[in-house]
């Protein structure tokens, strides 16, 4: 079997993706990459953005992102945020914010977070501050007593899904700067699932809450 690139998350198809060449008359549009034109867009975007700028993707998306934030606490450089960070940007977030340490581990991303936008807070009281003056409600995601569960509970459209580390959870900080928080039920032997499933399982909720699902609106 042919070796599939790394960044190529399809089980199935050609083993290489993306486009070579375009072949035929240029199109026009600045939203074009004459580079990419030339020598083919291997990259893992939709097929609508095949061969546009970087920039122009992210413009293009910036007109079309939910109203869902993404947070995660990053005190122990927690490998998992990349994968937040990309779920982040299949389901178009309007941000990605990382709480406490600067550096996190880029690589689960699989560089989706150059089409995110990704803030950085110092703490959890800054990451609620920022939020609550833009109306963002803040609702941490945790198997806590007197959690909501969010196969029950109605997520506001304006929300910020805050996540703690794999094993500790949310910290003692964050579980009192946030307005409320939920669990998602859980029904084997295991304490807790992975903190970038959660972040996807609560992400999709919003999605299927909220987000336009008519047409191909959702196909990119």
């Amino acid at each position: 079997m042919d070796e599939r690139a790394p960044y190529d998350p399809m089980p199935h198809g050609p083993p290489e993706v993306g486009v070579g060449p375009w072949v035929g008359p240029l199109p026009e549009g600045q939203e074009y990459d004459a580079q990419l034109l030339a020598e083919g867009d291997r990259r893992n975007v939709v097929d609508r953005y095949r061969y546009w700028t970087m920039a122009a993707i992210v413009a293009d998306l910036d007109t079309r992102r939910h109203d869902f934030h993404v947070a995660i606490e990053n005190w122990q450089h927690d490998f998992n945020i990349g994968t937040v960070v990309r779920s982040a940007n299949a389901f178009l977030a309007a941000e990605v914010h990382i709480v406490g340490n600067r550096r996190w581990n880029r690589r689960g991303a699989m560089v989706t977070d150059r089409y995110q936008h990704v803030r950085h807070h110092a703490g959890v009281e800054d990451l609620a501050a920022y939020l609550h003056e833009q109306g963002v409600a803040l609702y941490g995601v945790d198997n806590l007593p007197g959690s909501l569960h969010l196969e029950t509970t109605s997520l506001p459209r304006s929300v910020c899904f805050l996540f703690g580390q794999e094993g500790p959870g949310l910290s003692e900080a964050a579980r009192a700067a946030c307005d409320a928080t939920f669990s998602i039920a859980q029904f084997g032997s295991t304490r807790s699932i992975n903190a970038s499933a959660a972040a996807a399982i609560a992400m999709h909720a919003w999605v299927r809450e909220h987000a336009d699902l008519s047409g191909d609106a959702w196909r990119g």
